[in-house]
């Protein structure tokens, strides 16, 4: 039987643990069973307890003591460690086979832009521990809402989707924070992206730079997947739930599910605001 996992990724800062506490929260209140597996060795539980804690194999405060290691090189000499200690991470993921795994995963993005840590394991857990996966990318509304770096982040949101090679839905977090600032439209031109419109927009920002944004708008159109998902963590929206049915869609989480065919164009609903 194929397990199912999800994968949070996304910068530091932008919301991962907070995610993850979501999924959790929603997933009880509908009667649906989910484990939150912690692949950061300098992250503490906040709202829900971690099922599987990477601490408990190797933390980063103890390598930094240690080996006398900044935070960047700690993080990578955990992985490391971790890589070659797979047998644990088989051991306490054991029999999940029901449920759903939660992986929050560290925000140093060079882990699966610079160094293969992360699609080592990806690798793993799908090949040795028969997982379906789905990676989540997210990026922080305050931050993407600006044209230029727009860009920036969907030039990271992009590498992950080619690195990693799983089925991949990026989500734009605190939405919250700038839904009163900007109308439906303006917010759907970032989550449903013309990224040769959004060039236009900023050449008249930085006109020396037309060129180097022209170039990049391209290539974000050639590839044609960035779009975004929402993310309002607030009581009253529903925005985790439609992000669970993505991700429920694209990991056939229901064995009656018949396998759908990827929509040109995400259609949001009103709601999910």
């Amino acid at each position: 039987m194929s397990r199912t996992g999800v994968l949070v990724l996304g910068p530091a800062g932008v919301g991962k643990s907070t995610f993850c506490n979501s999924m959790i929260a929603y997933m009880q209140s509908v009667g649906r069973r989910a484990h939150i597996v912690n692949l950061d060795p300098a992250a503490n539980p906040t709202e829900y307890e971690f099922t599987i804690d990477v601490k408990d194999l190797i933390s980063l405060q103890d390598v930094m003591e240690e080996m006398e290691l900044g935070p960047n090189g700690g993080l990578i000499y955990c992985f490391e460690f971790l890589l070659n200690n797979l047998d644990w991470l088989d051991e306490e993921i054991g029999d999940y086979n029901d449920e759903y795994l939660i992986f929050d995963c560290p925000g140093q993005i060079e882990l699966y832009t610079h160094i293969p840590v992360l699609p080592t394991i990806v690798r793993h857990l799908q090949t040795s521990l028969n997982f379906n996966l789905c990676a989540t990318y997210l990026l922080e509304a305050p931050f993407i809402i600006d044209s230029s770096k727009f860009f920036s982040g969907a030039l990271s949101a992009m590498s992950a989707m080619i690195l990693l090679e799983l089925p991949h839905i990026n989500i734009l977090s605190k939405i919250d924070l700038v839904k009163d600032e900007y109308s439906k439209k303006q917010l759907k031109k970032f989550l449903n992206p013309d990224p040769l419109l959004l060039a236009k927009q900023e050449d008249y920002v930085n006109p020396k730079f037309a060129k180097l944004t022209q170039s990049i708008a391209n290539l974000v159109d050639d590839f044609g997947m960035v779009q975004f998902l929402p993310l309002d963590c607030s009581k009253d929206s529903r925005s985790v739930e439609t992000i669970l049915s993505y991700i429920d869609d694209v990991t056939q989480w229901s064995e009656a599910q018949e396998p759908k065919e990827p929509q040109d164009e995400v259609e949001l609903p009103d709601e999910v605001f």
